[in-house]
């Protein structure tokens, strides 16, 4: 077992951004999700600046020397953004392994990855963060291999040649990616002609998305109280309590300062939210930073790409878990606030107002109108008939005239073809 320590630096810059220590009980928390590591504690260091070489001060790093040699410390955690030339030189001085935020979730969503596309997109991340790492190595990089130097000038230095490897394997790995979100665009494809919306849950990580999944399909799906228990997408189709059939989907949970490549890597994992006709925002209201995480997870859709005009519930999570007055304040300000629902994933209250609200959301006022479609433009008008939607077809002796009955959903839809 690894012991480790989880230091949190508290630039000056960013005090106002965000209270430091939730910061650091979710950096402890994240280091606790991995099996093999022990945290064993952690601390606020606050910092006037970041200092370019050693990220600390040298007093603090003395301090923190000491203080990591008598708790016998085999790996120090950074919560934030540590460059290569600090995380080499901090290794020196302190004669640990050092990982930063991003290495630290990266090694989370490669013990949690089991799906092909999970694998091979943690892979591809793990590659291009480690590109940028090789200055850890030792002398070695700087050796030169290979040639005579009669022509061309010296062989390419070890640091070259690893970089040059890094770069095969991640065109490989580029390769059979693509090969699986064809696949996966194909399944897509096909659940598109099933006229049943798609619900994507979404939420920070540890909200209780998983456990509210399986409260809502009776399915088994890893739900247990830790960050990043579900990776990988999963989706069903359920029957809600309304009678109305749907396909949900549960989703990575999302975390604050979620590292951009990640952001990037992930994409296709999350291109399932892009393909929403609703989407469930799930909230642990129970916990103490809930409207910090509700603030990342929305900053994120945005990156993300979310349509602004694909409609969104919220749920406060874990109402269960609230004092009997705090509870009963949250459901109160719940039923008075449009799109907000109070649920407990665990013990089922609420789900039942949830499906009804999923219900009215997703069947729409439906349409009637006359379409004029062209002999020649068949794929229009096999997608109408995929859709349903066609009530009457006469055909005419240069085009078609369909007579259509379609949500503004369907319509948007049609209009994009």
């Amino acid at each position: 077992m690894t012991r480790a320590w989880v230091l949190h630096p508290e630039i000056k810059s960013d005090r106002e951004r965000r209270d430091p220590e939730p910061a650091l009980a979710e950096a402890m928390a994240l280091g606790a999700a991995l099996p093999e590591l022990e945290v064993v504690g952690g601390e606020v260091v606050r910092l006037p600046r970041a200092h370019p070489g050693l990220l600390f001060g040298t007093g603090k790093i003395a301090e923190l020397k000491e203080r990591l040699s008598e708790v016998e410390i085999d790996l120090v955690l950074i919560d934030g953004s540590v460059s290569p030339v600090q995380q080499r030189n901090l290794e020196k001085e302190w004669k640990v392994k050092l990982l930063d935020r991003t290495g630290l979730i990266l090694e989370i969503f490669s013990d949690r990855a089991r799906t092909r596309e999970g694998v091979l997109q943690v892979e591809m991340a793990a590659l291009s963060y480690q590109r940028t790492r090789l200055v850890r190595a030792w002398t070695h990089l700087e050796r030169q291999r290979g040639g005579l130097g009669f022509v061309g000038g010296p062989g390419e230095t070890q640091i070259e040649a690893d970089r040059r490897a890094i770069d095969d394997q991640l065109n490989r790995l580029r390769k059979q990616l693509a090969k699986v979100v064809k696949t996966r665009e194909l399944h897509r494809a096909a659940r598109a002609k099933v006229p049943f919306p798609i619900v994507a849950l979404v939420g920070y990580t540890n909200a209780g998305k998983s456990t509210l999944f399986n409260r809502m399909t009776g399915a088994e799906v890893m739900a247990e109280d830790m960050l990043f228990a579900t990776l990988d997408p999963t989706m069903r189709a359920v029957d809600l309590s309304t009678g109305k059939r749907i396909i949900l989907s549960d989703t990575v949970g999302f975390i604050s300062d979620l590292p951009t490549q990640l952001v990037a890597a992930f994409r296709a994992t999350l291109e399932e939210v892009l393909a929403a006709d609703l989407i469930v925002h799930v909230r642990d209201i129970a916990h103490e930073e809930t409207d910090a995480q509700a603030r990342d997870v929305r900053s994120i859709l945005t990156e993300l790409g979310v349509d602004p005009e694909v409609p969104q519930i919220e749920v406060w999570n874990k109402i269960d878990l609230l004092e009997p007055a705090d509870r009963e304040a949250s459901l109160t300000l719940a039923a008075r606030t449009d799109g907000v629902l109070a649920v407990s994933a665990l013990d089922g209250s609420g789900v039942d107002a949830l499906a009804s609200e999923m219900t009215a959301l997703l069947d729409d006022v439906r349409m009637h109108e006359e379409l004029v479609i062209a002999h020649a433009d068949g794929r229009r008008r096999a997608w109408l008939f995929e859709q349903g939607v066609v009530t009457d077809e006469r055909q005419g002796e240069d085009d078609t005239r369909l007579q259509v009955s379609w949500t503004a959903r369907q319509q948007a839809a049609y209009r994009a073809l």
